[in-house]
């Protein structure tokens, strides 16, 4: 009599052992962004900090806060861009309120924008950046912040 080598319990067992190896290869292969925390001069508040992740690669951008539930006060995200130049973000699969402030080579704040959860429009800076902050809608104007504020980028 001959046994069957891969009967239904074989075969569930090794597509389970295969789903979790392909699951724990690809959660490893993802990685965590660096994170600074960024010195804000404020000319009515004194220094506000913000702890942010950093974007510097297309990926890291074109992810940026994607499908995140919650982003605490405090802090963000910068974007960081190789040449001074008009950029545009959206907020495709973003689910939280967002306000984006863009920033010069040299740290000074241009403009503050809010932008709405999963809105395709396209929100673009005002005049060449190379910087662009994103924190919970309304953090700015909570600690003080406003356009013509300088951002300490020592990281």
């Amino acid at each position: 009599m001959k046994k069957r080598l891969w009967g239904t319990k074989h075969f569930l067992l090794f597509f389970v052992c295969y789903f979790l190896l392909a699951a724990g290869i690809s959660a490893c292969s993802e990685q965590k962004l660096k994170t600074a925390v960024l010195v804000i001069e404020s000319s009515g508040a004194g220094p506000v900090k913000i702890k942010t992740e950093i974007a510097r690669t297309d990926s890291e951008r074109s992810q940026g806060l994607m499908n995140r539930k919650k982003l605490p006060d405090g802090e963000g995200m910068l974007f960081i861009f190789d040449r001074d130049e008009q950029y545009s973000f959206w907020m495709k699969n973003t689910l939280i309120p967002l306000s984006i402030a863009f920033i010069t080579s040299d740290g000074r704040i241009t403009e503050i924008r809010d932008m709405q959860p999963l809105d395709l429009n396209p929100v673009k800076s005002g005049r060449s950046v190379r910087y662009a902050l994103e924190v919970p809608q309304g953090w700015f104007g909570r600690v003080g912040i406003k356009p013509g504020d300088f951002i300490t980028l020592n990281f």
